[in-house]
């Protein structure tokens, strides 16, 4: 069982996506094909004299619109290169054979649409098609030797430009799909990151339950054992707090799967009291104020991991847990004295309180271990840390 909503939303949210892109994908491609048909069929009616010329003028505007239809945000399609070559072809027949300064048309539609989606080389590609259309043009002025003048406007400067515009227009909408695109990866990464810590959150809570509760029985039951001969009655007493113990922490990794668990400060108050004097160590509460706000649950579960802490690695006798508006601290003795150890649940924790703007410190010094939360702008904020 996934224990993380956020594993949908991101599902959702990459569907959403998709849909979204996918609309834009049409009404771009329904543009594009609304203003490239009409033009294309005005300019073949201009410019052809015979039906073969029209023929041979509307394979280029064809070859542009079937570049245009099968237009994808991301990748190229199959039919760009065939469409490349027909829409050349067209071209070079009809400035050199046809008589159509028309016939550039199909080869600017092509080229414009695809050269700001190649990999590499863009600018390269998008030169090469600026530089070939005028030049086919020019070969024109070579064959015809004929209306130079005309000739230069309409098969050289006139084609040259309108690839030159086209070109720049379709870098710009380029450029704006690859921002999308973008956009949409870093939201992926963000509810990706999102599901990243949901998990370390439900681990960190998982064993804030579980390993507090394993110690726990694992003390209990070693007490359990010295009393099963000396005092039956005890040991009976003892093995059926283990048997609730374990009960209410099943009923808590329940309600941890549904999201349901609330940490109640003053019970673990209570329970880490009574934890600390049935392994023989004194403890002292100081209560300065009354528990409330937001910052509950953090404060019980930074007592809870260190209990559990402090039956686990210390040696300790005297214990002392301080409550006060600012937030809790634990100091106890038995501390060895050797480097801080690593205190995987407080860490996780650390991170937490801090996101809630409050600051966790743990130090160890002259056989002393101190473990304190504090919130000291107080706790209304401390309840966005969950």
């Amino acid at each position: 069982m996934d224990p993380s909503p956020s594993r949908p939303r991101a599902r959702m949210a990459s569907g959403h996506y998709e849909e979204v892109r996918g609309r834009l994908k049409t009404l771009n491609i329904a543009t594009m094909v609304v203003a490239i048909g009409p033009v294309g069929a005005m300019l073949v009616a201009i410019d052809a004299r015979a039906w073969w010329e029209a023929a041979v003028l509307s394979l280029g505007v064809a070859a542009g619109l079937v570049a245009v239809v099968c237009w994808t945000p991301t990748g190229f399609s199959r039919v760009v290169l065939p469409c490349t070559i027909v829409a050349a072809a067209v071209w070079v027949a009809g400035a050199l054979a046809v008589g159509g300064f028309t016939a550039f048309y199909g080869i600017s539609v092509v080229g414009s649409v695809y050269a700001p989606k190649l990999p590499r080389h863009r600018a390269l590609a998008a030169a090469a098609l600026i530089v070939f259309i005028p030049l086919v043009g020019a070969m024109r002025l070579v064959v015809a030797r004929e209306d130079v003048p005309d000739d230069l406007v309409s098969y050289v400067l006139i084609p040259a430009g309108v690839a030159a515009v086209s070109t720049a227009g379709m870098f710009a909408g380029q450029w704006y799909y690859d921002l999308v695109e973008e956009l949409a990866e870093s939201r992926e990464r963000q509810a990706e990151l999102a599901v990243v810590r949901e998990r370390v959150r439900f681990a960190g809570d998982l064993h804030d339950i579980q390993g507090h509760t394993l110690h726990v029985v694992k003390l209990k039951a070693a007490l359990a054992r010295k009393l099963v001969r000396a005092d039956p009655g005890r040991a009976e007493e003892e093995l059926g707090e283990i048997h609730a113990l374990v009960g209410e922490t099943i009923a808590r990794t329940k309600e941890l799967a549904y999201a349901q668990r609330r940490l109640n400060l003053s019970a673990e108050l209570e329970n880490a009291k009574n934890l600390f004097e049935a392994a023989g160590i004194r403890v002292r509460v100081d209560r300065e104020a009354g528990a409330g706000g937001g910052a509950d649950e953090l404060l019980g579960q930074v007592l809870r991991e260190t209990t559990t802490n402090i039956l686990r690695h210390a040696q300790a006798g005297r214990v002392r847990i301080t409550l006060t508006k600012e937030g809790i601290t634990i100091v106890n003795d038995g501390a060895q004295e050797a480097p801080l150890p690593e205190l995987r649940g407080l860490a996780n924790l650390r991170e937490r309180i801090a996101d809630a703007g409050g600051e966790l410190t743990v130090e160890q010094k002259g056989g002393s271990f101190l473990t304190a939360a504090a919130f000291p702008h107080g706790r209304t904020g401390a309840g966005e840390g969950r």
